[in-house]
């Protein structure tokens, strides 16, 4: 009963904040802002396409779900990640969870999105004006989680987003947070996570500064300095539900995952994935993302995990892959290593 109570209150908490999850259409895709809060990280879960959130454990839970942060190994992790993503981009990522005993699990994250360098272009020089500009993209994030029971896990993350583009700046604060519930059924796990809550964003900066005539001023007089204004932009709300089921248990485990994904910008999400596991140390993984249509830009996802056993500590390597739908770029590549203390 206690845990069912638990249970009760995360999920009435998770239902208050739905509503903005469940706030979009298809006539808003595409107007939101902030991507890199949505970009994964972590080639484990990557490779399942992100459907392993019910079940996901750890400093990869950082992302997926913070519940997940108190279903650790009990001991000090660490994770980086590295993405080549599309158009020569490239997404970076380093995360640090920390036990502290009965008050629960603390995790530390950073998120880097570099875009790379772009020619600058202007009004007076349309073909570039001989430099550069490289927009990056920065979230960082504090975690916290703590298993309430037995069966309960519950966790929130608050991100402090930041942009650069040229001069111009965009700041603001996010914020996840989800839980996990063991279902007590053949090792059958439910997941919910809301993903990317808080307040608008806008662009501000000495670029959109220009000098401009006064109307009915003497011809001569000197122009003033105004000021363009940026519009507001939302962030990409999303409320993720998950169920995880072991198939196969023992030493060559296999499980199933599934998930549903409820995006206020953007089509709504079926993912899957199955991850099998020889003698608990080599990982083949495979995921699929339906969303309704046929241009959808990832689809199939698939990787490989390998565990190492060094003296008391363990180290992940994880790498996963995405084809690109269409074939209008190369395959998004990602690797991650992970070090449990």
């Amino acid at each position: 009963m206690k845990a069912f109570r638990y249970l009760v209150v995360a999920a009435a908490a998770l239902c208050v904040s739905a509503g903005v999850a469940w706030a979009g259409s298809t006539s808003r895709i595409g107007t939101s802002g902030a991507p890199e809060l949505r970009l994964p990280v972590g080639a484990r879960s990557t490779a399942l396409a992100g459907a392993d959130l019910a079940m996901v454990g750890g400093v990869e839970a950082l992302f997926y779900n913070p519940a997940g942060a108190a279903a650790g190994s009990g001991r000090t992790e660490v994770m980086f990640s590295s993405t080549k993503y599309i158009a020569d981009m490239q997404v970076n990522f380093v995360g640090v969870t920390q036990p502290m005993g009965d008050w629960g699990t603390l995790g530390v994250s950073a998120k880097v999105l570099s875009v790379g360098n772009i020619i600058e272009t202007t009004e007076s020089a349309p073909d570039g004006t001989g430099g550069t500009f490289s927009p990056t993209f920065t979230t960082l994030g504090l975690t916290y989680a703590k298993a309430m029971t037995d069966r309960v896990n519950f966790g929130g993350t608050l991100y402090y987003v930041s942009e650069k583009i040229l001069q111009e700046t965009s700041a603001s604060a996010a914020f996840d947070f989800g839980f996990q519930y063991e279902t007590g059924v053949h090792g059958a796990r439910f997941g919910v996570a809301v993903k990317s809550i808080g307040p608008s964003m806008r662009y501000t900066g000495t670029d959109f500064e220009f000098t401009t005539a006064i109307p009915g001023a003497d011809p001569e007089a000197t122009g003033r300095t105004a000021a363009s204004e940026s519009a507001d932009y939302e962030l990409p709300t999303a409320l993720q539900l998950s169920l995880g089921v072991p198939i196969v248990t023992g030493v060559n485990p296999l499980n199933f995952y599934g998930a549903y994904d409820s995006n206020s910008f953007g089509n709504d999400e079926g993912r899957v994935g199955a991850e099998w596991t020889l003698r608990k140390t080599l990982s083949l993984r495979g995921g699929y993302i339906y969303d309704g249509t046929s241009d959808a830009l990832f689809q199939a996802s698939y990787g490989l995990g390998l565990k190492v056993p060094l003296g008391g500590s363990k180290l992940q390597v994880d790498w996963a892959s995405q084809p690109v739908h269409g074939g209008y770029f190369d395959d998004v590549q990602m690797v991650s290593l992970s070090m449990t203390f």
